[in-house]
């Protein structure tokens, strides 16, 4: 006979209390499993790393930089790449890039199977940090250029400077580019050698980025050099697709030169590193263009400016140099005589005449060498490009002066010795805002 032992309500309420008390306990602890289902598990997608448009999942990457008096023969030999293969990547490339014109520090990847064979499969070389060549050499030889993306970030920026423009920005680890930039921009409207301690500047400016990496500065957008206790606004705008920078009525910062300094016939001798001199008879630069001329024919000035000389040169002859602004210097060589009034220190105009043609100097007969000089540097005046003038035009004047009260705004709002990363991402982006 079996018989069952008879509970009592409180005793009930006891132990479902317990009970109660047990699960929650084991909840918080994390003993019991959660009741609700749990989602099932997502599948791994892998997404398929490239570099340079290549998948490179299976595949070896080995990286390298140019070395000094490296050519490519010399690197692809390393991986086991035939003569006969690497002949033809220099040729089936010469209408993409020449491979003699890699340069030493330059970046390279060989791109290889990833076995006991190692066989090359791509070499790629940067060109620069946004372009690069890819050589395909799979089966036979394909070469074709590409593109990194560049990710653009707008900053503003202000400074004071205490010596120069170039020590101020550089020690406030601003990038060179930018300070040139500056420096070109106001080359004809600041005497960046008369800067006072005290003189300030405000700048808009694009950051480069390359896979994260930035690349430098990119296009100045809009500044502001408070020079003397005045500010010289700049604003770039492009107006029937060429673009330049424009000051606060409109007009451009830039000024022309004259395409050449006097009335010749001919040009007898042109721009040379290495040219055979008529009269010493041996190989030198000639940093300059002869313009072939009567003797006696007038030389003008081929823009505003300074003389710094006007004196016998040696085997220049006479010779007058003029100093146009902080950027731009030239120079007339072998003048017959000087213009009246021209002396160091005169302040001639473009078009005023300077001299006349002669043949003083080592010359073998009446010519005009002229000589071009940018930042101290000889550059080829039949390459020197005249940038363009001309104010906005009237039927761009309303848009360009809502840009350009929106930059001020903008400019104004930097505190000097601050940077700013900006909410616009590019030039287009900031005109869209304005207009």
């Amino acid at each position: 006979m079996i018989f069952k032992k008879k509970t009592r309500l409180p005793e009930v309420i006891l132990l479902v209390a317990l009970g109660i008390l047990v699960v929650l306990v084991s909840r918080f602890t994390g003993t019991l499993p959660e009741t609700t289902p749990s989602s099932p598990p997502m599948a791994d997608v892998r997404v398929p790393r490239t570099e340079y448009g290549i998948p490179v999942d299976s595949l070896q990457v080995f990286r390298g930089r140019v070395g000094k008096n490296e050519f490519l023969s010399q690197i692809m030999t390393k991986f086991g790449v035939p003569y006969r293969v690497i002949d033809q990547m220099a040729s089936r490339s010469r209408d993409v890039f020449d491979v003699r014109r890699m340069k030493a520090g330059n970046q390279y990847s060989v791109i290889c199977t990833d076995d006991s064979v190692r066989k090359v499969c791509y070499f790629v070389y940067e060109v620069s940090p946004t372009s690069f060549v890819v050589f395909d050499i799979r089966d036979s030889v394909h070469v074709h250029p590409g593109l990194r993306e560049i990710e653009t970030r707008v900053c503003r920026a202000a400074g004071t400077i205490s010596s120069s423009l170039w020590e101020s920005m550089v020690s406030e680890g601003f990038h060179p580019g930018l300070v040139i930039s500056l420096s070109e921009i106001y080359a004809w409207t600041v005497d960046f050698f008369g800067i006072q301690k005290g003189d300030s500047y405000r700048v808009i400016y694009e950051e480069l980025y390359v896979e994260g990496q930035n690349i430098g500065p990119g296009r100045v957008i809009g500044a502001d050099f408070r020079h003397m206790g005045r500010d010289f606004y700049a604003v770039y705008f492009i107006q029937d697709s060429v673009g330049d920078y424009y000051d606060e009525e409109g007009n451009s910062l830039r000024r022309t030169f004259l395409k050449a300094p006097l009335t010749f016939t001919r040009i007898s001798s042109r721009f040379s590193n290495s040219r055979m001199h008529p009269i010493l008879k041996i190989r030198r630069p000639h940093h300059g263009v002869d313009y072939a001329a009567p003797a006696g024919t007038p030389v003008v000035a081929v823009g505003d400016g300074v003389v710094v000389k006007a004196a016998w040169s040696g085997g220049s002859g006479k010779m007058v140099k003029i100093k146009h602004n902080s950027t731009y210097t030239t120079a007339y060589l072998h003048l017959s005589g000087f213009a009246k009034g021209i002396h160091e220190g005169a302040y001639v105009k473009q078009g005023d005449v300077i001299g006349y043609v002669g043949s003083t100097g080592l010359s073998t007969g009446p010519h005009l060498d002229f000589r071009f000089y940018r930042n101290g540097q000889p550059v080829d005046p039949l390459k020197v490009e005249s940038p363009p003038a001309e104010p906005v035009s009237p039927e761009h004047l309303e848009r360009y002066r809502i840009l350009m009260r929106e930059m001020m705004m903008r400019l104004d709002s930097v505190q000097t010795d601050q940077v700013v990363v900006d909410d616009i991402q590019s030039q287009s982006d900031f005109e869209s805002i304005t207009l």
